[in-house]
């Protein structure tokens, strides 16, 4: 079976009823889903920001961690795509030729998995591992962030879904490696740097 066909077989009638839906509400809405879903990454970016400043009065693991969470996206991000780059999916919008909210992306641009939701999905993890007050709010906007991606069109369900389960097993294992960092953590707070890695 065709990659473009299995992937439609997967999800492609939820996907359809996902984005007729969207076609049929209100502009308003349809705008708000939009931007979240092309500029959403930056609350996470605030949000690692966050937890890296509130963990300087914790423990050193803890603000190892803190620390790592932009290395641990990354790298999840570059999981993702390498995933991304050997299966070669269509976006649905393209395969199945519906209207979208938002424009399809170029031939090329390959669907699955998402790595909005892979990257969002590593920020929230390892947010949440590092500072469960503030892994309280990007936990959720990671779900939206990747059903924002299914609602403007440029993405199937699945896509969405194995993204998330990549970018929260990458950021799960490497967070929880970080916290091998203390014992440098540690020293740093003896040196000139220690505004980075404590409070005073």
């Amino acid at each position: 079976m065709p990659l473009a066909s299995a992937a439609t077989s997967v999800d492609g009638d939820l996907y359809t009823w996902i984005t007729e839906l969207a076609r049929h509400s209100p502009t308003a809405l349809d705008s708000v889903v939009r931007v979240w879903s092309d500029y959403g990454l930056a609350l996470f970016a605030l949000l690692m920001l966050a937890s890296w400043w509130r963990s300087r009065s914790t423990d050193p693991a803890r603000t190892a961690m803190a620390l790592c969470t932009p290395l641990v996206v990354v790298a999840a991000y570059l999981a993702n795509d390498l995933v991304k780059s050997l299966f070669h999916e269509q976006r649905p919008c393209r395969t199945l030729h519906v209207v979208t909210v938002e424009a399809c992306p170029a031939l090329g641009d390959w669907s699955f998995p998402s790595n909005h939701a892979a990257i969002a999905a590593a920020a929230a993890t390892a947010i949440w591992l590092t500072d469960r007050r503030l892994g309280a709010i990007a936990v959720p906007a990671a779900v939206l962030m990747a059903a924002s991606r299914v609602w403007i069109g440029v993405h199937y369900p699945h896509d969405v879904l194995i993204g998330l389960v990549t970018g929260a097993l990458v950021a799960r294992l490497l967070t929880i490696a970080a916290r091998r960092c203390a014992p440098a953590v540690t020293r740093l707070r003896d040196t000139p740097l220690r505004p980075l890695v404590a409070t005073r």
